[in-house]
């Protein structure tokens, strides 16, 4: 297996007639997935998502991959096609669309109407290309066939790409359910026919390749929902993505069938069912969904609510509700229904919510104890079923962290893919398909980029530590009012301090300290504020760390007297 150099250099020009393929989200993490492929002069973008951030990016709202590699050469973009409509894929393209609003954005029917719902909010109107499983569209210098696929979403697709540098076939995220809900499997037919024709590059979704076996399949989980709805003695509420319209039907399904009302909670959770609704993909009963409102008069076990926020988000209905900020009032006798797997990373937020939640008395039922949810992604045993009928020449797994692509290329060598030839990249490697030979030859920047309320990239790493530092060491302010002539403190220096230790006594040691700093400023000659505030914060920071092993953020003030 080639494996990425931290001293790789910036890539020599792509050889005549060559594919290069370049990740700039989505290798070493779950999220932001977004592949460049350059042919001919010309680029093709698959997928452009979001990246939810971790505790250690306070502040931070979704994280972006970093478009510096495309931004000159914008408009040699001739499409974005979208796998599927999941945030990961769609949730960056409104800010691709920012920096050009008329590159055509290619997908199936939901996954556009999810988007464009989501350009709406952004102001954006795009030009789109609906495509479906079985079409075949040019895009400049490369010809996509789209595959249909099975995930947690529907509507998702695989996309071949024919180039004359060799055809690139990827997966985009699915699995394998042999009995989905909606009965559109995953077409391993248009798998073997691609195979038989040749892929020279695979790019194949990584996310459960440590998983053995096969992904159950969505049906199994209708005893367990069923029995829910059959035995809660009170109100039922659901927390599930806002996205998976499979799930959702299951559970209305089987509210149905035990004569309950349904309400849907939450914005998104609203809109995007409101959308599937329309275009047919949700089936709902006539007169199962009513408003919360009409909801107040039914007796409590006539009714099941409907809410995002599975993941333990802070703002999520989910969490209000167990923090006692909600306008639904979980009591004793409610059932709580977690449909939704938990995104590595998030466990100690989810089990923080299902703790409040029994708090108040509810029962919850979740993954841990009861068979309420299956993954969208396919596990090891498919996975190599998929080399097996595809027979690639060159292989790149995708849409994982480390440990999921290394087993993911593993599986790839075990089915009989040249070592050689399986490539393990990551953000921002560029790998080239020259004379059907993959091969990382460089790499280009894919640094996190930081959406903060309004601002893009306007938060930093550096502004981030400091965000950290805030929450965990405090801030001192101090003010000091010097003589600019003598360098002497002309007034006793205030303090300021939040979070951090102290009383009136505490920083009465510190003002010698200042003191000694400013008087050897003075001799050197360093009359400068800026420089003086920087002599003093050092000054402070010291103390702060010999007297109290703490670091808080110093902020110094020096006023001339």
């Amino acid at each position: 297996m080639s494996h990425p150099h931290p001293e790789l250099k910036a890539a020599p020009p792509l050889p005549e007639g060559g594919l290069r393929v370049i990740a700039l989200g989505g290798l070493g993490e779950i999220g932001r997935n977004m592949t460049v492929f350059e042919h001919a002069g010309k680029l093709l973008v698959v997928d452009c998502g979001v990246l939810f951030p971790e505790e250690t990016q306070p502040g931070v709202d979704v994280i972006l991959p970093d478009f510096t590699s495309v931004r000159d050469r914008l408009d040699d973009i001739v499409a974005v096609v979208l796998t599927h409509g999941h945030e990961d894929h769609i949730g960056g393209v409104p800010y691709l669309l920012r920096e050009r609003s008329d590159i055509p954005v290619v997908g199936s029917k939901l996954t556009l109407a999810f988007l464009e719902a989501k350009l709406k909010e952004h102001g954006i109107r795009p030009r789109t290309v609906r495509v479906r499983e079985g079409d075949r569209r040019g895009f400049g210098p490369f010809d996509c066939e789209f595959v249909a696929v099975n995930h947690s979403i529907p509507d998702s697709l695989a996309v071949a790409i024919r180039t004359r540098a060799g055809m690139v076939l990827h997966t985009g995220d699915f699995k394998m359910d042999q009995f989905p809900l909606d009965d559109r499997i995953t077409d391993l037919r248009a798998f073997a026919r691609l195979g038989e024709e040749g892929v020279d590059l695979f790019l194949t979704d990584s996310t459960n390749a440590e998983v053995p076996g096969f992904t159950t399949s969505e049906r199994e989980l209708n005893p367990a929902i069923e029995q829910v709805m059959r035995t809660a003695p009170r109100r039922v509420i659901v927390s599930s993505f806002a996205s998976h319209v499979h799930r959702i039907q299951q559970v209305l399904d089987a509210a149905h069938q035990h004569g309950r009302k349904v309400a849907f909670v939450g914005r998104s959770m609203v809109r995007n069912m409101g959308i599937a609704r329309d275009l047919g993909y949700l089936k709902v009963p006539s007169g199962l969904v009513v408003s919360t409102k009409e909801l107040e008069k039914l007796p409590d076990h006539k009714i099941t609510l409907v809410c995002t926020g599975s993941q333990g988000e802070p703002m999520a209905a989910l969490s209000r509700m167990a923090n006692r900020d909600h306008m639904i009032r979980i009591g004793k006798g409610d059932t709580v229904l977690l449909a939704s797997s938990l995104i590595p990373g998030n466990e100690n937020a989810i089990y923080r919510v299902i703790n409040g939640l029994t708090r108040w008395g509810a029962h919850v039922v979740h993954k841990g104890n009861a068979k309420v949810h299956v993954s969208g992604h396919a596990s090891a045993g498919e996975l190599v079923y998929c080399y097996n009928i595809v027979k690639p020449r060159n292989v790149m797994p995708v849409h994982g962290e480390w440990r999921h692509l290394r087993a993911n290329g593993d599986l790839a060598i075990r089915t009989g893919v040249d070592p050689e030839r399986v490539v393990i990249a990551e953000d921002g490697v560029v790998v080239d398909l020259v004379d059907g030979r993959a091969s990382i030859t460089g790499k280009v920047p894919a640094g996190n980029v930081y959406v903060d309320g309004m601002e893009v990239g306007g938060a930093t790493e550096a502004s981030l530590k400091d965000r950290l530092t805030l929450a965990a060491e405090g801030v001192v302010t101090v003010v000091a009012i010097v003589d600019a002539d003598t360098g002497a403190l002309a007034e006793a220096p205030d303090f300021l301090a939040r979070g951090f230790v102290h009383d009136d006594a505490t920083f009465e040691p510190v003002i010698p300290v200042i003191e000694k700093t400013l008087a050897t400023a003075a001799e050197e000659g360093v009359g400068d504020a800026r420089q003086l505030e920087q002599l003093v914060a050092r000054a402070v920071a010291n103390w702060a760390f010999r007297t109290y092993r703490r670091k808080p953020l110093i902020i110094p003030v020096i006023i001339d007297a």
